[in-house]
Order: structure tokens, then sequence, then C-alpha cells
């Protein structure tokens, strides 16, 4: 395995994905006061929970450099963190905001930010190492949080195990390996201004979740 693999995250000029790498560039010279580069986890390893996303958004966490911050996913599931106890502080959308996760561990199943925010089968598995290494580094953990179809797959195959044995869907548990993987329908502005993922439903998982999690 290349040595770079073996981090828990990737170098914030990280050379892998060639097409993800000249889109990063274009982000730079047209907002070079943008973070622009490969977006690392947020939160400590000892997290008994790990919530798995998709990538980067372009105008989120690829501007501001923490997952989640910065376009209308992280508003929604920052606001149902703290509601649940796994966040303390005031989210504003900012990095500097002091926000801090409690027993929680948020990433992305792809660190860099895809063109239309769509990362390809290639990129995703160029990038699972990182997520495989970060679950590994994460001794206490007994629940992820998997948002989006991609994101299980992603997980399952870091687990090592076949994705049609657990299959996705909107509020299931997957026992695997002694952890439960927790299934919702990604946070994003999409999915709730289209009904098909209300709050209320984002809810439902995190309550199902802070139940086993404690």
């Amino acid at each position: 395995m290349p040595a770079v693999q073996k981090a828990l995250e990737p170098s914030h000029n990280c050379p892998i994905c060639p097409r993800l790498v000249a889109f990063r560039e274009t982000a730079r010279s047209s907002w070079p006061e943008w973070h622009n580069g490969p977006v690392p986890s947020f939160g400590l390893p000892t997290a008994k929970l790990l919530i798995v996303g998709l990538a980067p958004g372009l105008k989120g966490a690829n501007r501001t450099g923490r997952p989640f911050t910065g376009d209308y996913a992280g508003d929604l599931l920052y606001s149902t963190l703290l509601e649940f106890g796994f966040a303390t502080g005031q989210f504003d959308a900012r990095p500097d905001d002091g926000l801090t996760l409690v027993n929680c561990l948020i990433t992305n199943a792809v660190r860099c930010v895809p063109p239309e925010n769509k990362p390809t089968p290639a990129e995703i598995a160029a990038c699972r190492p990182f997520l495989i290494n970060t679950m590994a580094a994460m001794p206490a953990l007994r629940g992820i949080l998997a948002l989006g179809k991609i994101s299980h797959d992603s997980v399952l195959r870091a687990l090592g195990v076949p994705l049609a044995a657990y299959k996705f869907a909107h509020g299931a548990q997957h026992a695997i390996n002694g952890l439960v993987v927790y299934d919702s329908y990604h946070c994003s502005r999409y999915n709730t201004n289209t009904g098909v993922l209300t709050t209320e439903m984002f809810r439902d998982v995190f309550a199902a979740i802070r139940r086993a999690i404690n």
C-alpha cells in the first residue's frame, strides 16, 4: 500500500485522483482564500459514533475546511447533533465557531470536492483507505451513520462485507462485525426540499443512535 494511504488523512495536495486534483487547482485559482484541499475529519478518534458523508461541497466544506460546514446539509446535521447531545456550543457555519463534537467524529467517503458533487467509483475506491484507517483508529467505535447510499456502500466495503447482504434503506440498522451501521438519506438541500428526507425522519435516526450509544 502506498505510504500516503497509510495515513488517516490525505495531504493537502493529495495527488491520487487526477480529475479531483484538476478541479482543486481550478478552485484554487478562482478562490485562493478557500481551503481547496482534502477536508480532514472533524472530532476525536475516541468517539463511539462515526458519521460518514459523501464528499465536501464546493462552497461548503471545500471553502471552510470542516465537514458539513458552510452549506445547508450542515445546518440540519449540526442542529440535530446539538439536539441529541453529540455536539456542544454554537454552530455558525464557520470552522472557528467554537462548536465541539461529543463522542462523535465526522468524515466523508471522498475527502476532496468532486465536480457536480459526483465522485466516480474509482475516486471513491481510491479514498477508501483513509476511511478504513479512520475506522481502525477509533478503539471505542460502536456505530457508523452512513449518509446516503454511496457512503453506505463505501462503509460496507471498508468493513469487508458484501453489499447484497446489507441493503441501504433509510432508517435501517445493520449489525456488522460488532458494529451497527445506521442508514439515512443524505441531509442535502435537494433531499429536504423534495421531501425525500424530513427533519423528523432525520431525528428518528438519531433517536435510535442515541438510545444505543450513551
